[in-house]
Parts: C-alpha cells; structure tokens; sequence
C-alpha cells in the first residue's frame, strides 16, 4: 500500500537521497548487522500508522525487500491476532531465527489504554484512559530491548468521534476542561505514559527507550479532505540542511526532559522532504483525495530507521 513504484508514479530521484549528519559519519545500514546487534533482542514500534510505516520500512531494509522464507510469524506470541469480526489484527510481529531476533509493531494512535464500555455490545464506546499506558505495554515491556513510541495524527476530534473514544482519567469521565481541548489531553496522556515508562526502566535495565518526534504533513491549500495537495516530486525543492540544534517538535522534546527516554527526533529533517509523500499517486485513494501525510516505502521512514540503527 506504500510502494509508489507500484503505482503511478515516475519520479523516483527521492529515493536516492540519504541523511547526512552534521560533522558525523553515519553507519550504513546493513540487515545482517542489524540482526548481529540484535541478536535475541525485540525491538517495538508502538503508535499510530506512521509508527507502522517505520515498522514495515525496517523490515523491508532488514531483507533488502525479498520474500524470507525463513521469518517467523510470532503475532500470537504477543495476542496480535485478528479479533473476531476485525479485518486485521492490532499489529505485527516476526522473529529472524538466525539471530533470535524480533521486529513488531503494535497499533496504539494515542498512547493510551482503550477499555470497551460495553464488551457485549458491538457498538460500543470506548473509555480512554489518559493516564493509563497502553495494557499491550503493560503485559509485554518485560519481553522488550529496544521501544520506540510515536503519536500525534489521531489527536483530533473527527478521529475520537469516528472510533466512539471518551476521555477518562482516574477511571472516570474527564471533567477537567483544561484536559478536554484536544492539545492539552494529547500532551497529558504523552507525559502519563512516558512519566510511566520512565519509571519501568530501574526494572528493565536491559530496555533502550525513544519517544519519536512527529512526522509532518504537507497539505497545501486544504487538508486531506478539503482538496489538500502536495504535487512536487523534485527532491529538495523547499530545502535541504536542518540548521537548527533543538527540536521541531517542542511537545515531544519536553515529553522526554528529565527522562531516560531519548527522543527520535526525525521532525525537522523530514520537513523539507515534502516530495516523498503517497500523494495524488495512491491505488485506493477517491478520486481528488490526496494523502500527503504518509510516505513512499523505500522513502522517508528509511532515515529514520537508519538513525535509530546509528542510536541503537
């Protein structure tokens, strides 16, 4: 669904680009490296579809993007399967024998823990707990060497109506209007969680902890449902040097101060990369909806999963 050269796309110099930082030789990412330093080891994304982006980009760069036979679907290991009446489960999980090594992704959008009011009814609305982790965390953080957490899209009041969330804290429905504005509840439930996985890690000395910084849209006269576009396919056009030390993203460089999480900080260096987006280019788009939000698999999320390796 993100492999632009299976779509209608000409333009591929965006895939030639590569990050170079500052006064610093990188390593290049190599998958039989990868799974040398990784060797048994898991490393999770938990967060919303960006944070599945940089999920499946790793394991295509971890394969060079050929089918391997030899991975191991260990989803049930880890409760991903598809629940009844679902069309998909609620991540993925493979594990790279060779080396013992585990790659998953859990879809979490908000970082926060989801609890059905009413398990009998289909219907049913959704208690989001603002100051609770989410339980997959909870259950599987024991099992984790390396977790990279993201949220930021799904704070907005379309999204919480159309999955039927309501707020909660302490248990019960939010009543603090300070927390109810959308910013505020995002940056609440960010502190929550992470002030909770700050707390683990005394626990699990064994565990590495990002909080990854937000990728930017690139909508243009409009959003994704408004006519918003992002039609430039030439690399570099609005840029091609971060120049500044401090993050893009202020909320999530606070979310981690004081912390021993580091923050992924791939904001900055994927804003002038307005070129590698889905686009106008996508299968199943409706026709004049363009989807400047999501990135070109190989693309963008490759950086930031070449950083992380460099981190890691």
């Amino acid at each position: 669904m993100w492999a632009c050269r299976m779509m209608q796309r000409q333009d591929f110099a965006f895939e030639k680009l590569r990050w170079q930082p500052k006064d610093c030789e990188m390593e290049e990412f190599e998958g039989s490296k990868f799974l040398k330093r990784m060797k048994d080891k898991t490393l999770a994304f938990v967060g919303d579809s960006l944070g599945r982006q940089q999920f499946q980009s790793l394991m295509c760069m971890i394969t060079a993007g050929k089918n391997s036979p030899d991975v191991l679907d260990v989803g049930k290991d880890y409760g991903l399967v598809i629940p009844p009446g679902g069309k998909r489960p609620n991540g993925w999980a493979y594990r790279f024998p060779s080396t013992n090594t585990t790659v998953l992704y859990y879809w979490s959008s908000t970082l926060c823990d989801l609890e059905p009011l009413n398990i009998l009814d289909p219907q049913t609305e959704y208690a989001m707990h603002l100051d609770r982790p989410p339980a997959f965390l909870r259950d599987f953080l024991d099992r984790i060497d390396v977790l990279v957490l993201n949220s930021g899209h799904h704070w907005n009041r379309g999204k919480l109506k159309a999955n039927k969330w309501i707020m909660y804290v302490g248990g019960e429905p939010n009543t603090n209007r300070r927390i109810a504005d959308m910013g505020s509840a995002k940056n609440f439930t960010i502190h929550s969680t992470l002030k909770w996985l700050n707390s683990q890690l005394s626990k699990h000395p064994h565990l590495k902890a990002f909080y990854r910084s937000i990728s930017p849209r690139h909508f243009v006269n409009g959003d994704w449902n408004s006519g918003g576009s992002c039609n430039n396919t030439i690399p570099m056009s609005i840029g091609k040097e971060v120049l500044q030390e401090e993050s893009t993203d202020q909320s999530a460089a606070n979310a981690v101060r004081g912390t021993r999480i580091a923050l992924l900080d791939i904001t900055a260096l994927s804003q002038v990369r307005d070129e590698g987006h889905i686009s106008r280019f996508s299968l199943t788009a409706s026709p004049g909806v363009q989807d400047c939000l999501h990135w070109c698999l190989p693309g963008v999320p490759d950086t930031w999963n070449e950083i992380l390796f460099a981190l890691i």
